[in-house]
């Protein structure tokens, strides 16, 4: 038994956030943004509208495009940093309940802007030992909710949004899931962190007053390290299943900075149309980055059926994971 990628969906909220908004609110320039990140607009969710809302319209797109029902759904993952609750109850829960899917297995994961692929990697491990036939797994996101619009260094970076897929049970090898690799480091736990609340800093005055309940980062070092390690995740993965850069359709990588995308695509050799790039019009969407970026080239019609794409992700943890597949899904249509 193995596993295919059968459908892709994403949902966007419609406010637009611009360089020429951040402007106005914090100590930038559009030209300053642009020149460092590649990003000019990104996403931000109603004050109504939670991370479950956005997680549960790309499901159902997600599920809808697999030609399948709620029903057939078995187990439901989905990666967040940014969950409806603190600890519980779990978003996939919460969207499990608002898709309407009764009693199936449903949790979340906390990998950062890898937590997508992460996902998948579980996925691909419940349907290979047989355990579960369609997984739907989610990476959404309404990091709005913990980004300090006063801090220059973060604010221009991040945005809403969430991706799905649905991960079935194939017999077909040529449809299967190639490989996925997944690893972590606690010791640059710092780079990339949100310190409250938690049982470090449990809720306080103190926390508010000192903004501890937004995400802080380490823009150089991350940088640094994100270039060195997705490079070589990538290379070894290729190099590990006898495949060459130059014969890797779509190189979807984490959309978090367009200076980070074309330093990794650079190091492969991969041209242009090779590389997707949706940072410019997203922003960092964490770990709705991976699916909204495959989801715009399949409403492109540019992803068809059969094609390989090479999945490349870095996030706070220090996370990072990469996966060779092909698309296993219908072409798209209106």
């Amino acid at each position: 038994m193995y596993a295919k990628f059968h459908s892709i969906g994403a949902f966007v909220p419609s406010k637009i956030l611009s360089n020429e908004d951040l402007e106005k609110m914090v100590d930038t320039s559009d030209e300053w943004i642009l020149k460092r990140t590649g990003i000019k607009e990104r996403r931000i969710a109603d004050d109504d509208e939670v991370t479950s809302d956005m997680a549960t319209k790309a499901s159902n797109i997600a599920i809808k495009r697999a030609g399948l029902n709620k029903e057939d759904i078995d187990l439901i993952v989905c990666a967040t940093v940014t969950p409806d609750y603190f600890n519980m109850p779990s978003t996939a829960c919460v969207v499990a309940d608002k898709i309407g899917i009764k009693n199936v297995q449903a949790f979340d994961i906390s990998a950062a802007c890898s937590g997508f692929v992460y996902a998948l990697s579980v996925a691909k491990a419940f349907i290979e030992s047989g355990m579960k036939k369609h997984v739907l797994i989610i990476g959404a996101e309404k990091f709005s909710s913990i980004v300090d619009y006063t801090d220059r260094a973060t604010c221009i970076l991040f945005g809403d949004g969430a991706g799905a897929a649905v991960i079935s049970a194939t017999d077909n090898k040529d449809e299967a899931i190639i490989d996925v690799h997944a690893s972590a480091d606690g010791s640059y736990a710092d780079f990339l962190v949100t310190p409250a609340p938690g049982s470090v800093h449990p809720v306080s005055q103190k926390v508010i007053d000192e903004g501890l309940n937004f995400v802080q980062m380490k823009g150089n070092e991350t940088f640094k390290l994100a270039v060195k390690t997705l490079t070589k995740d990538v290379k070894d993965i290729l190099a590990e299943n006898n495949i060459e850069s130059k014969d890797i359709p779509h190189f979807v990588p984490h959309q978090a900075n367009y200076r980070i995308i074309k330093a990794v695509g650079d190091a492969l050799k991969m041209t242009e149309e090779q590389v997707v790039v949706t940072v410019g019009k997203y922003g960092n969407t964490s770990a709705a980055s991976i699916p909204m970026a495959i989801n715009d080239i399949y409403e492109s019609g540019r992803l068809k059926r059969g094609e390989l794409m090479l999945l490349d992700t870095f996030g706070g943890g220090l996370t990072w994971a990469s996966a060779l597949l092909p698309f296993a899904g219908d072409s798209f249509k209106e």
